[in-house]
């Protein structure tokens, strides 16, 4: 039987793609370059996005459909190219190229302020003229929405490098993605962990972040999947763990640090930070109230032999700045503000330290009046 780009076409007309009730041929996904040598026969398949869950299922249609209306000797099993319109997301060594530095920030426990150090080491970072971006990974907990006054952005697609990526939201010099964004605020978020896990995956690969100087990644608290996600989808610099002075926060930070450092995680740890380390009432600045013990995270620090990159006080703004949306770190002349520029110092120069394999002047807020 002698074989025709024509009688290629018109057995796959009989191939519908799955949703749309339209065939392969209608929906234009057969490319112009049927090649026929002999009983072999090749060609391309285009598709809208790599992504697309029915690749497999329809080229191993279109192979059956040729096979059963045109010729069962043909040649065709592997000779189907899947082409698409948009540019497959980078390999996870590739990702996020114009990414300087990538800061994972963890805790070992809920309540410690994790989230509040991040948005506020961000900020910091953002106003020593840094380009910073924010992820919030904490899936089932998403606060950084809030934290920046941007809990109505809904992020936008826009075209960049040949695909089609999702344009972070931007606030105080930092740009943000949080699964807030595509979710209703008020309700609960029951993903299982590779639903979570891939969510993730896009927020980072399928993103416009463009070139940053430091890209600081919201963990959840404890230790999951996710956690193993993160570090095996992008080149993380190193991790930052977040602790209050208090025995019970202390045994999961430990458990934080020690994950980190592992086998199977083995990403560095950047350093300590003991939030809450006092309470400092506004009207008696030089008081200090340690309210969930003293120098915790300290001793901690040593017992890992990892730098404390700063000691965070109990105000009431911090309270204040968190649900109003404005980062107490936005003023960086109050006790909190000036906390997180050293804290932003801190890890700057730990930062370096790894890069350039140079020792950092490093420095922390004491304790001692």
């Amino acid at each position: 039987m002698t074989i025709y780009p024509k009688l290629i076409k018109d057995a796959l007309e009989k191939v519908r793609y799955p949703g749309t009730g339209k065939n392969l041929v209608e929906m234009g996904m057969v490319e112009d370059n049927i090649r026929i040598d002999g009983n072999k026969v090749s060609f391309s398949l285009l598709f809208e996005k790599p992504s697309d869950p029915f690749i497999k299922s329809v080229v191993k249609a279109a192979e059956t459909a040729i096979l059963t209306y045109v010729d069962k000797g043909i040649d065709i099993k592997g000779n189907i190219v899947v082409e698409t319109r948009q540019t497959a997301r980078p390999e996870p060594e590739k990702l996020l190229p114009e990414v300087k530095n990538i800061i994972a920030i963890s805790s070992g426990k809920g309540g410690v302020g994790k989230s509040t150090v991040a948005a506020n080491l961000a900020v910091a970072l953002a106003l020593k003229g840094y380009k910073v971006g924010l992820l919030d990974a904490d899936i089932f907990g998403p606060s950084q929405p809030k934290m920046f006054h941007v809990e109505d952005a809904r992020p936008c697609m826009v075209e960049a490098e040949g695909r089609e990526l999702i344009e972070p939201a931007e606030n105080y010099g930092v740009k943000l993605l949080s699964i807030g964004f595509f979710v209703n605020k008020d309700d609960a978020v029951l993903w299982r962990g590779a639903m979570a896990s891939n969510a993730l995956k896009q927020l980072i690969g399928d993103a416009n972040w463009g070139a940053l100087d430091y890209f600081l990644i919201d963990l959840p608290p404890g230790t999951s999947d996710i956690h193993l996600t993160m570090v095996q989808t992008l080149a993380i610099t190193g991790a930052i763990v977040v602790t209050t002075p208090q025995d019970v926060a202390l045994a999961d930070a430990r458990k934080g640090i020690s994950m980190f450092l592992g086998d199977k995680v083995n990403v560095p740890v950047l350093g300590l930070v003991e939030n809450m380390s006092w309470f400092t009432p506004a009207e008696l600045p030089e008081n200090r109230y340690y309210l969930f013990g003293k120098d915790g995270g300290k001793h901690l620090a040593e017992e890992f032999q990892v730098p404390l990159l700063g000691q965070i006080p109990i105000v009431q703004s911090i309270c204040e700045g968190g649900d109003n949306g404005s980062p107490v770190a936005l003023n960086p002349e109050s006790i909190t503000g000036a906390a997180f520029q050293l804290l932003a110092e801190n890890v700057v120069e730990q930062v370096e330290y790894r890069n350039k394999n140079t020792a950092p002047t490093h420095r922390v807020i004491v304790t001692k009046k």
